[in-house]
């Protein structure tokens, strides 16, 4: 079983998948990182390792739960000196008690009980334990003033136990039906010779964490009914560790740069703080997150050189690639030539657009063959950021005015306008609408005449968007583009219509001098990612776009395709300098649209504002603090205050404390734009299912 339906990039590739470099190096032998041991213990131990159900974002890998409150903790100073005064008044009772000078009504319960002969030292030895009961009565007294001044807490914080380093406990191995790395759901379902195999690979160090998470998603095809278990089993005899293998023959990426744990799906981006801003349970636990979270979209804000490309989307791109190698996930990735999204070699298509030597093109019209659905998400690309938010008149208008062209010319040609053609009939030249026109009167196309005829008769009309549109495409006819956007089949144009399948790919914008083609693209590539997903056939496969500088991007239309998303188990990341490169309007819409939303170091106040109202407020106890001076009216009190005075330099005062619950931001704009520290950012999460985290404070450094 070479694959299991899931793993074919239609119309992406060959067999198997060509790669972006005709070079390819050699497959690793291993998993990059520190080499395993040969009996493969390592892997054993990242099976075996406890991942206690957390809350939202919690770095699941090794977890311990921490309390939902704060303990109450005595301060230092307090707790040793109730601990001193406490050992000093049982000290003082024992010895007035041992002196007799309190009576002998506590040595009572002796007298009772011991014989006559015993309290007199008539007995040797026996009236030795007259003492015993003293020392034991003594004993008492200290125990009980012990308990009162908290000396056990003082022996865990101060004490030898606070010497010694913290030794995590030897976890006892697992019953065999409970070992993941025994597949016990193979074995349940009567595949026990494949389950044999992979426990074999394992304990002899074959079996890495990707194939581990790839054959388990092939057995979730199983279970699902996509083929059958004696395909599977046969595969998994026949290969092992290797066995269901995605197209490009590849286990792992040739580097990783961030931690990944592919059994709960998460990748780790850093540490929340230890701050008294975030919820108790969270702090200092690791941040990782996974499609449960990107699946309801993230939004990430920040200036440049706040770390939102190397934090944030360089591990995120790099988790998505293992997911589509372990034939969960497919992912795209855009960002600007050389922006470190990771090495071509890690994805299997990569599309440098104005680079001549590119092996992809890309699909300016997305795979469709309906000229009305091509139209739709081309006029969106053009002149989305044209419209008006919440209206999209010119997207509606230029949607009509391209249907108008694109269904003639595909009608006559068998394809679609290429750039320089498109530009041609959206500018009207004589030449190219005669030809349009003779081809359809030739092959008696009556409805599509009249489409034609509709066009010729708005051109000129003050109200016509065609010149707008003609502008907008002269864009991309440039001499950089002239290799791509091709439409005649000479090309490798890649297409979002291979989001059905475990695809990585990697698109390269044009920036230097080609800044506003490189934001015409990427809203068309997020248009076509929007309107291929909601259409897929396998949606167990998850799909996410990656937008490195979504400066130009946020449209209405865009705001309302993210909406959409989550229900088709799809989600896009998108990353801002600023909420100024998105209009007014749109930003509230934005915010909301997204479950996950990042605010970087260096923020602004006005943007930290925006953030401010989506995060909300919350309910906090306040304590307001009164001293108040407190005057003697007697003169051995007067002397006392003065004594006083002179020793604490301070008048005597009287504390009086009002506690009341008031409403406060969680996060004030002031705060978001001057209290995150370098290299820090305020994140909130919401899963696909609703849960969420609220704002927390998270050093994206560790």
């Amino acid at each position: 079983m070479d694959s299991d339906g899931t793993r074919d990039a239609r119309g992406t590739h060959a067999n198997p998948v060509p790669r972006a470099r005709s070079d390819m190096p050699p497959m690793p032998s291993q998993a990059p990182g520190v080499p395993p041991p040969p009996d493969g213990s390592a892997f054993l131990n990242w099976l075996r390792a406890p991942r206690p159900e957390a809350a939202p974002g919690v770095w699941r890998f090794g977890h311990r739960p921490r309390p939902e409150k704060e303990p109450e903790e005595t301060p230092t100073r307090q707790l040793l000196t109730g601990a001193m005064i406490g050992f000093l008044c049982g000290w003082l009772l024992c010895s007035l008690l041992d002196n007799g000078y309190l009576g002998d009504y506590w040595f009572w319960p002796w007298f009772v009980l011991a014989p006559d002969s015993w309290t007199h030292g008539q007995a040797g030895w026996l009236g030795a334990l007259s003492y015993v009961y003293k020392w034991l009565f003594f004993a008492g007294i200290f125990a009980v003033f012990g308990k009162i001044s908290r000396w056990g807490e003082v022996w865990r914080r101060f004490g030898p136990p606070a010497w010694r380093p913290a030794v995590p406990a030897q976890e006892p191995p697992p019953a065999p039906e409970q070992d993941p790395a025994e597949w016990p759901q193979l074995r349940a379902a009567g595949a026990v010779d494949a389950a044999e195999r992979l426990a074999a690979e394992a304990r002899a160090g074959q079996m890495r964490d990707v194939d581990h998470a790839r054959i388990a998603r092939a057995w979730q095809g199983v279970r699902s009914g996509r083929f059958g278990l004696a395909t599977f089993t046969g595969a998994v005899l026949q290969d092992g560790a290797a066995a269901c293998l995605h197209p490009s023959g590849e286990r792992d990426l040739p580097a990783r740069l961030a931690r990944h744990d592919l059994l709960t799906g998460q990748v780790r981006l850093g540490t929340t703080a230890d701050d008294a801003r975030n919820p108790y349970a969270y702090r200092g636990t690791g941040l990782g997150l996974g499609p449960e979270l990107l699946g309801t979209s993230l939004l990430a804000v920040g200036p440049a050189g706040s770390g939102k490309t190397g934090t944030v989307i360089r591990p995120l791109a790099e988790s998505l690639c293992l997911h589509a190698l372990a034939g969960r996930a497919a992912v795209v990735v855009v960002g600007a030539a050389g922006a470190g999204l990771g090495p071509a070699d890690a994805y299997d298509v990569v599309v440098q657009i104005g680079n001549p030597e590119s092996v992809y093109d890309l699909d300016l019209y997305g795979g469709t063959a309906d000229p009305d659905e091509a139209a739709a998400v081309l006029a969106e690309a053009l002149v989305g950021d044209l419209a008006e938010p919440h209206q999209g008149g010119d997207t509606r208008r230029s949607t009509t005015v391209l249907a108008q062209l694109l269904g003639p010319f595909r009608s006559v040609h068998g394809r679609f306008p290429s750039v320089p053609e498109l530009r041609q009939l959206l500018d009207g030249a004589p030449a190219p609408m005669a030809a349009l026109r003779k081809g359809l009167e030739d092959s008696r196309q009556e409805s599509l005449l009249r489409e034609l005829d509709a066009r010729e008769r708005q051109m000129g009309n003050p109200g016509d968007v065609g010149g707008i549109l003609a502008d907008r495409v002269a864009l991309l006819d440039r001499p950089a583009f002239a290799g791509f956007f091709d439409t005649s089949g000479q090309s490798r144009p890649f297409s979002l219509k291979a989001l059905d399948h475990p695809v990585r790919v990697r698109i390269d914008l044009p920036q230097r001098g080609h800044a506003d083609a490189s934001r015409m693209l990427a809203r068309l590539v997020l248009a076509q990612f929007t309107a291929s997903v909601a259409v897929r056939e396998d949606r167990s496969l998850f799909a996410c776009l990656v937008i490195d500088d979504a400066t130009g991007v946020v449209t209405p239309e865009a705001v309302r395709g993210v909406q959409r998303l989550r229900s088709g188990n799809a989600g896009v990341v998108l990353t801002l300098r600023t909420l100024d490169d998105v209009p007014r309007p749109l930003r509230g819409p934005l915010l909301g649209a997204t479950g996950c939303r990042m605010a970087l170091s260096g923020l602004t106040p006005w943007d930290g504002q925006d953030f401010a109202e989506v995060w909300g407020k919350e309910w906090i106890e306040a304590r307001d603090v009164t001293d108040r001076q407190i005057i003697a009216e007697t003169p051995a009190g007067k002397v006392l205050h003065a004594v006083r005075r002179v020793i604490t330099g301070k008048a005597p005062t009287a504390r009086a404390v009002t506690v009341r619950q008031v409403e406060r931001e969680r996060w004030s704009a002031s705060e978001l734009a001057h209290g995150v520290p370098p290299g820090h950012a305020v994140l909130s999460l919401t899963t696909v299912k609703g849960e969420h985290a609220p704002p927390l404070l998270v050093d994206l450094r560790g």
